[in-house]
């Protein structure tokens, strides 16, 4: 016994050739107003518009990806500002952040933007604007670098025999100070 049959076999079955001599359904003349040879074309124009519709897809989100920096950007000077102008653990801890992801973002570049290689896409404009969002993000981790005073601006900083940079304005809480 099949398996699958029982004892008295299939009740039910299709046959899906067409052992038959009558004339088959190509044989039947198509209905009026429609033309197989155009029915081909638009098969061709569809897939034409499947490739276009997939090329804006990967151009509109190569350009939110490229935008994407901005995002990070906003938190990050929320941190740093909240993080204040003395330096301690956290103010560069927040700094070293600001300076290492702008630099790891530009240099993966190609890998960020490798899923909308396309020939109908042109991805210039998408990398232009995501490096250049990376060069302000990066400056501005400079800058804060600079507000903490860890850059070396002065030439003293660099000569130890040399005396520091003298303070242009120095104020305090209510007692003069005298120099």
């Amino acid at each position: 016994m099949e398996k699958g049959k029982g004892v008295m076999g299939r009740r039910w079955a299709v046959e899906f050739t067409d052992n038959s001599s009558s004339s088959s359904s190509r044989d039947v003349a198509d209905p009026p107003g429609f033309n197989r040879a155009s029915h081909d074309q638009d098969d061709g124009t569809v897939s034409r518009g499947k490739k276009d519709a997939e090329a804006n897809w990967k151009a509109q989100k190569a350009w939110e990806v490229a935008q994407a920096p901005v995002k990070n950007f906003l938190m990050l000077g929320f941190m740093m500002w909240m993080a204040g102008s003395t330096v301690h653990l956290f103010s560069i801890g927040i700094t070293f952040s600001a300076l290492w992801q702008p630099i790891s973002a530009l240099q993966g570049v190609g890998k960020v933007f490798e899923p909308f290689k396309d020939n109908k896409v042109d991805l210039l404009g998408p990398k232009l604007v995501y490096i250049a969002l990376n060069v302000v993000a990066l400056g501005v981790g400079v800058w804060k670098l600079n507000t903490l005073g860890l850059l070396p601006t002065h030439i003293s900083d660099w000569v130890s025999s040399l005396p520091p940079a003298q303070e242009i304005e120095f104020s305090g809480g209510g007692i003069p100070f005298q120099r």
